[in-house]
């Protein structure tokens, strides 16, 4: 999720996040079925899930090494 030059979680734009997993490179492991399927799930947009889950790293972003 270090996509931004702060390196900081909190200063993540979830329309960054959401350019970047296009990019196959970018968090390889990650199943983006998975991604998009979540928030379709919840009954979500994309990028208000991602920005949901950003705020809730911020909190915790030291203890998980974010």
């Amino acid at each position: 999720m270090k996509v931004r030059p702060t390196k900081k979680v909190a200063d993540l734009p979830a329309e960054s996040v959401i350019k970047k997993l296009k990019d196959k490179a970018f968090a390889r492991s990650v199943d983006r079925t998975c991604v998009y399927g979540g928030a379709e799930a919840l009954g979500r947009p994309l990028p208000e899930h991602v920005a949901f889950v950003i705020a809730a790293l911020v909190p915790i972003a030291e203890e998980i090494g974010l």
